[in-house]
């Protein structure tokens, strides 16, 4: 066999490796529930408990705010984020936090908002919010 075929065939080994690590490491949304079982970093995309109280006190703790969210299974958590409360959360349609599950409560260190835009009607705003860093 000829050396450029051997290394063309490593090439080609080594592209499909990367291709499989990245696709098995991306990530995808999760629930609550599964966050309960793993004690990783993950997505979940749910939508706010807008009859339950947001608290948020900036005199107290500026950087503490908790809230309710469902998740797509439609289960409700506690959901605490070290970081001032993100403007206009009361409206978003959706929302993706990056966390992980300690206890019964969900700690986020990122929160992702789609909000609908109030230009135009087919389009949706995001915002994202991240934790204070010290």
């Amino acid at each position: 066999m000829k050396k450029s075929s051997i290394i063309l065939m490593v090439i080609i080994a080594v592209a499909i490796a990367m291709i499989l690590v990245i696709y098995t490491d991306s990530s995808t949304y999760s629930t609550f529930t599964q966050a309960k079982e793993k004690n990783t970093e993950l997505y979940v995309v749910g939508v706010l408990n807008k009859e339950k109280e947001l608290e948020y006190n900036p005199v107290e703790d500026a950087n503490l705010f908790t809230f309710y969210m469902y998740d797509n299974d439609s289960t409700e958590c506690q959901v605490v984020f070290n970081g001032a409360k993100p403007q206009d959360i009361e409206r978003s349609e959706q929302i993706v936090l990056t966390g992980k599950m300690e206890g019964d409560k969900f700690h986020a260190s990122k929160i992702l908002m789609k909000c609908p835009s109030k230009y135009n009607q087919d389009q949706v705003e995001v915002i994202e919010a991240t934790t204070a860093s010290l």
